[in-house]
């Protein structure tokens, strides 16, 4: 069963998925990947959300370009982990993403990373990070990941 949750806010951002995916293979990280917009399916993340606990997600991770309100949508619906990756697109090249990925209201955090595939993949080592503390399979993986420089 998959325990992290990655939310796209378009298909047109899977190969962000797909440049992070050694990183959860090695860390034996099962995910699943659901396309839903905060903009054009407000009502779909919210359901989601509400749910993912309970459907046995631990992490979520939300990914989206320019105005990149997924992430905060998330975190308004969630009381998991979110973590946001702002994507590269529109006029400001994932600037614009970023600044609204990082700017959350107190109270409503959302751990926040680089824009594109090098934020995707320190998304992936930190759901490796957070799932490690009740898992120690994980952790040793994570210990050898560090021994190694922190690459694959």
């Amino acid at each position: 069963m998959a325990q992290v949750a990655i939310l796209l806010g378009s298909k047109s951002d899977l190969p962000f998925v797909e440049a992070a995916e050694k990183y959860f293979r090695y860390f034996d990280l099962e995910y699943e990947v659901r396309i839903s917009s905060a903009h054009r399916n407000p009502a779909d993340v919210a359901q989601f959300c509400n749910r993912a606990k309970e459907n046995g997600y631990k992490v979520i991770i939300a990914a989206a370009g320019m105005a990149a309100h997924l992430a905060g949508a998330v975190a308004a619906h969630t009381t998991l982990p979110v973590l946001g990756v702002p994507l590269p697109g529109g006029i400001l090249d994932g600037m614009d993403a970023l600044l609204s990925t990082v700017q959350m209201p107190a109270g409503v955090p959302v751990a926040t990373f680089a824009v594109g595939k090098a934020g995707m993949r320190n998304a992936a080592v930190f759901s490796a990070q957070i799932l490690a503390l009740e898992n120690d399979n994980v952790w040793q993986k994570l210990a050898a990941f560090k021994k190694e420089g922190s690459r694959l």
